[in-house]
C-alpha cells in the first residue's frame, strides 16, 4: 500500500482548496509504480478543479492504464469540510481468465 497523507486539489464550484489522503493498493502484473513519478503525478492535481469522486476515479483510471496491474484499490479520504467527511473508494480487477 503506498499512503499520500497531503493531496490536495481544489473545489470546482468554491475554488477552495480540498485535502486528503490517497490510500494505493495493487497487485502488479508486469509492472509496478515508480515512486517519485506518482508522487509528481499525485502533485499535479494541487491547482486542478475537480470532484473528489472525480479525483478517485481518475486516478485509478490513469494507473490502471499505465500499469496493467491484476487488481487496484484506490480510497481517497478527505478532510472535513461543512461538517461532512467524504471517503470514496474506486476498485478494478482483471478480467483475465484462469489457466
Amino acid at each position: 500500500m503506498h499512503v499520500a497523507p497531503e493531496f490536495t486539489s481544489v473545489c470546482p464550484k468554491t475554488g477552495q482548496p480540498d485535502f486528503g489522503t490517497i490510500r494505493l493498493t495493487y497487485v502488479p502484473d508486469k509492472l509496478c509504480v515508480e515512486l517519485k513519478s506518482y508522487k509528481l503525478y499525485l502533485q499535479s492535481f494541487r491547482q486542478r478543479g475537480i470532484f473528489y469522486e472525480d479525483v478517485t476515479n481518475q486516478l485509478l483510471d490513469d494507473l490502471v492504464a499505465v500499469l496493467r496491474p491484476r487488481s487496484m484499490t484506490v480510497v481517497t479520504e478527505w478532510t472535513p469540510r461543512g461538517g461532512l467527511h467524504s471517503v470514496i473508494t474506486a476498485e478494478f480487477r482483471s478480467p483475465r481468465k484462469r489457466r
